[in-house]
Parts: structure tokens; sequence; C-alpha cells
């Protein structure tokens, strides 16, 4: 398997940051508003993958999964690949509560698309496309690979700052701000507009996307800020 290499000193390496996925097993992750893991997720050869089961019907959902640990200001990295016509996305600042039925009720989303297939790369351009803060910051370059090839996502979450970032194959496509004016201005022109509790935690958990299409990731790490 290729490890990606990343653009810092081994010293960082070992000292900054912390591994959320050991390439073995799902400790550390739990389904949202749940306990254990279902099937429909498995590790193998250091890959996390979902893929739903051949009789779902498409909506079912449910099975999206979270970080065991919460995170407030943060450089998340890791890589993914999603199937033809594949969607699925990275979400953070999820809070879970009987409240809120999914991670996107609380947690903006990082989208991942197969750009060239799915539908929703035409129905909003750019907005949905791989890469976005979805429906929220477009991407100012396309530079996501083909389905069924790795992609690496470097998202930036710095509420010390109140700047986020979304590097997506070593290109910064998306800057966003994470509260105050600007943020709201975003909300309010996007379909969370009314939805209470959108991006309001600064703190909460990391989670990825059941969106019944196979997707896989590996070398997930984070490094708090």
């Amino acid at each position: 398997m290729a490890i990606f290499t990343f653009n810092l000193s081994l010293a960082q390496e070992k000292n900054e940051w912390i591994s959320l996925f050991d390439g073995k097993t799902l400790n550390g992750w739990h389904q949202y508003n749940g306990d254990a893991v279902g099937p429909e997720w498995t590790v193998s050869d250091g890959v996390l993958t979902f893929n739903p089961k051949e009789d779902r019907k498409w909506g079912d959902g449910g099975k999206n999964i979270v970080t065991d640990r919460e995170f407030t200001s943060f450089v998340l990295s890791l890589e993914w690949k999603v199937s033809e016509a594949g969607n699925s996305g990275i979400f953070w600042g999820v809070k879970e509560s009987e409240a809120f039925g999914e991670p996107y009720v609380t947690g903006p989303e990082i989208q991942i698309l197969d750009n060239e297939r799915h539908p929703d790369a035409q129905a909003n351009p750019k907005f949905h496309q791989a890469g976005a803060l979805y429906d929220l910051v477009q991407p100012t370059a396309d530079v996501c690979k083909p389905a069924g090839e790795w992609n690496h996502v470097l998202l930036s979450v710095n509420h010390n700052t109140n700047e986020g970032s979304v590097q997506l194959n070593g290109t910064e496509i998306v800057t966003f701000p994470l509260s105050g004016e600007g943020w709201e201005a975003l909300v309010n022109n996007s379909k969370f507009k009314d939805w209470k509790g959108f991006g309001a935690f600064k703190t909460g958990r990391i989670g990825l996307q059941d969106h019944d299409d196979s997707v896989s990731f590996r070398n997930i790490k984070i490094k708090e800020l």
C-alpha cells in the first residue's frame, strides 16, 4: 500500500500528529448517536471502507460514524476514494443528541464526490463538488482524481484565528471563516439557513458519512492546534 508523504518534518510526525485510525480496527470510532459500528464498515490492509448492503433502499442511511473524541482547533489529514457516481463527506463540529438525527444537522461537511458522474456536481455546480464546503463555499479549482483513485485532503479548522481551509491533493481550494458575520452570511445563503445548531459548536466530533455509496479512507490523522 502506498503511503502518503506529508510536507512535514519527521519530528512533527512523531510529536504532533495523532492517528485516528490504526489501520486494523475501528477503535476510536462509533456509530453516530449509537455504540458499535455497523457491519457496513470494514477494515482491511490499512483501509476503512463503507459498503452499503446489497438489499438496501436509497435513503436508509443512518450508518454514519464519528470519533470517540471531540476536537476544537485542528488540522485533519486523510485520504479517500469513492466509487463511480459515489457521494460521501467528512464532518467536523458534530454533536450527538436525540435532537440531531444526523451528523450533518450540526457538522459542516467537506464533500466527497465523483465529479465526473454524480449529478450533484451539476445540480449546484462547484458548491457540491469534491472538496467544497458543502453548499457554503465552492472550490477554486477541480483537482479531484477520478473515481477509484486516492485523494488526499487536509482540513484546517482554527478557531484561534477564525480561519478554515481545505487542501485537496496539495492545492488549497477552499477558505472560510468559522464564526462571526462572515460565517453567518455563508449559512444564510445556503440550505442550512434555518437549521438550528448547524455549525454552532466549536468543539465536536469528526464524522464520516454514509451516503448510500461505497467509499474508502486511510491514513486518518489529526494535529490539534
